[in-house]
């Protein structure tokens, strides 16, 4: 497993300046008599561990663009925006630069320092955005246990999204002592509102509250679930695990291997020559090209299983 990443720790730079950024959904929302889907954003700082929540109507470029828009306004620009291979993503990176490209001369040369810099992990490869993916993981499940199949308004369906937010930006970062008279712990929101957590007095409401023609008790009641769900699948899992501890030999090119991709056809085995190979900051190889047939393929070696050498004839 390689070192920590530049981007885990900016210290010197405020929260946000590093963010991993994906999408989850879809969650179904009632408007009058009829339903329309409505999917989650996720913006992590990579160094603080804080993360900001939002709604988007569509999975389109647009969306992710003024979804995009709407964070800048309320924590700011980003340096470094890390997101896996999604055409949203892709979209609104091209997007941004066409537009960037488009200004006069001068105005590029003022705002050079104010682009954002994407960066995008290899094709099929979620386990390199580790730091975001598990937190959309806790998300997720926590909400599709509270919600379920059943449908709610969209602002019930924001609220909740942004109480979740306020949930996980209090958790410590740290160790907590079990001393009363020990100061409150290091957590998210300190860092980003500056004081202890803000949140209002909790309400109690019985868990019949979820199908509540009131939509505040049904709020309430669907925060409560959560919290119970988020409480006994995530905090468990931040106990430290040993992963790939073993030394492995680095990909070489000409090495033959085999690509292992789900959604292939049945009985499909693609094999490939490695043509290429980019080194991490620790010189050892994670990602690599592999060439099938007139094809090449970009490739974290996690996908790639390494078979012996054929003779020429």
């Amino acid at each position: 497993m390689a070192d920590l990443p530049p981007s885990s720790l900016r210290l010197n730079q405020p929260v946000f300046w590093s963010t991993g950024v994906d999408c989850f959904g879809p969650y179904i929302i009632k408007i009058g008599r009829r339903t329309e889907k409505r999917w989650g954003i996720v913006f992590k700082c990579l160094t603080t561990h804080a993360v900001h929540l939002d709604l988007l109507t569509s999975m389109d470029t647009d969306a992710f663009l003024m979804a995009l828009r709407r964070f800048i306004a309320r924590r700011g620009k980003p340096h470094e925006l890390l997101a896996d291979q999604g055409t949203n993503f892709k979209g609104g990176s091209s997007e941004l630069q066409e537009a960037f490209k488009a200004l006069t001369p001068e105005l590029q040369a003022q705002l050079a320092s104010q682009q954002i810099d994407f960066k995008f992990n290899p094709p099929h490869a979620p386990h390199f955005g580790g730091s975001w993916e598990r937190e959309i993981r806790s998300i997720k499940s926590a909400l599709h246990t509270t919600l379920g199949a059943q449908s709610v308004s969209e602002d019930v369906l924001m609220t909740v999204l942004v109480e979740v937010e306020g949930i996980i930006n209090s958790k410590p970062l740290g160790y907590t002592s079990s001393d009363i008279a020990d100061p409150d712990p290091i957590t998210p929101n300190m860092l980003l509102m500056g004081r202890r957590d803000p949140s209002l007095p909790q309400v109690i409401y019985a868990e019949t509250e979820i199908l509540s023609r009131r939509r505040w008790r049904q709020c309430q009641a669907l925060i409560d679930q959560f919290w119970t769900k988020y409480i006994k699948s995530y905090l468990p899992s931040l106990q430290i695990r040993s992963k790939w501890h073993q030394e492995k030999d680095n990909l070489t090119i000409g090495t033959v291997v085999m690509i292992v991709d789900q959604q292939l056809p049945r009985a499909m085995w693609p094999v490939g020559l490695v043509t290429a190979v980019v080194p991490g900051a620790d010189g050892r190889i994670r990602t690599v090209k592999v060439q099938v047939k007139d094809r090449i393929y970009t490739r974290p070696v996690a996908r790639l299983i390494k078979l012996p050498c054929l003779p020429d004839s």
